[in-house]
């Protein structure tokens, strides 16, 4: 019997079913969530990495839907005393119904998905953060009406968040480039990967160590912090390769389109990565994208029990 299918990164879905989870995002957010499409299902958030909107996110979700849940903490996990990673999913799956999980290493996410019974859902790893791009690309659905033909501009580090949003743009069809100083690109690895998916949806992927040529006629300006967390100790050498050049100012923001909106993922670092006036601005979304989480983080949570059925 085959095992269950997870969703670690972008690229676990197809297609088809990534813009399946924007539309009931969508719909979601507009009439309101089915209050037992979760009934009777149990959900485990294992969370190693402290969390606002991502531990809020999937606990609102999961209860609109109908399902309890449980949050363990990375001083409530064994894992913290040296348990094998491969006992924690063995264990964890015969429990529950899914596995929400934030962990500091995406390696470790890997093994517990082998090891696990039930969907593994990635809600944040050092390599990627789909739920994130998820949020990012429903928003651009809200605000374009499509993904051909929108370009979204990312500058700063080439981390996560960004490696899940030139997997999502490349997926979708939608047009994505990126910004960042040597030694802070999106890995070679996942950079030919999306290039692959991009050739066959005709995205536009565009890497380059200039913010102006990144943002010039893109429709998204988008940035994250330039120290995430677990590189506290690498403060102060980022800040130099970052500062001033891949600041999201009013001046960069203007070489792009005249109708152009600013994202984040937050939490965002105002005088760092951007500018208060444009982060708090009439450009910015990235209020909708912290609500978009909860509603595609609940399409996706639907989908995979009531009419996907992973499990």
């Amino acid at each position: 019997m085959p095992g269950p299918r997870h969703f670690l990164e972008v690229y676990d879905l197809r297609r088809e079913e990534f813009v399946e989870v924007i539309r009931t995002a969508v719909e979601f957010k507009r009439s309101g969530y089915p209050s037992s499409s979760l009934k009777g299902r149990f959900i485990a958030l294992l969370f190693e990495k402290p969390s606002t909107r991502t531990r809020v996110s999937f606990t609102s979700a999961i209860s609109r839907l109908g399902g309890t849940f449980d949050y363990l903490s990375s001083n409530d996990l064994q894992l913290a005393r040296g348990e094998p990673v491969y006992d924690v999913g063995r264990v964890l799956s015969r429990y529950v119904d899914g596995l929400v999980c934030r962990v500091r290493r995406h390696a470790d996410l890997l093994e517990l998905a082998e090891n696990s019974r039930v969907p593994v859902i990635n809600a944040l790893s050092d390599r990627h953060h789909p739920c994130q791009a998820l949020a990012d690309l429903m928003t651009v659905y809200e605000l374009k009406g499509k993904f051909e033909g929108v370009k979204v501009a990312f500058v700063g580090d080439g981390n996560n968040v960004a490696t899940s949003l030139m997997q999502a743009c490349a997926l979708v069809g939608a047009d994505f480039a990126i910004a960042s100083p040597r030694g802070y690109w999106i890995p070679e690895e996942e950079r030919r990967k999306a290039e692959r998916v991009a050739e066959e949806t005709g995205a536009q992927l565009t890497f380059t160590e200039d913010p102006e040529e990144a943002v010039r006629s893109a429709d998204f300006v988008y940035t994250d912090v330039f120290v995430s967390m677990g590189f506290e100790a690498e403060s102060q050498e980022r800040m130099r390769a970052f500062l001033p050049r891949y600041r999201v100012t009013e001046q960069l923001i203007s070489k792009a389109s005249p109708e152009a909106r600013f994202m984040h993922c937050m939490p965002v670092k105002r005088g760092e990565e951007v500018e208060p006036s444009v982060a708090d601005g009439p450009r910015s979304v990235m209020y909708d994208q912290a609500e978009n989480r909860m509603h595609t983080e609940a399409a996706l949570l639907h989908l995979i029990y009531s009419v996907w059925r992973w499990i």
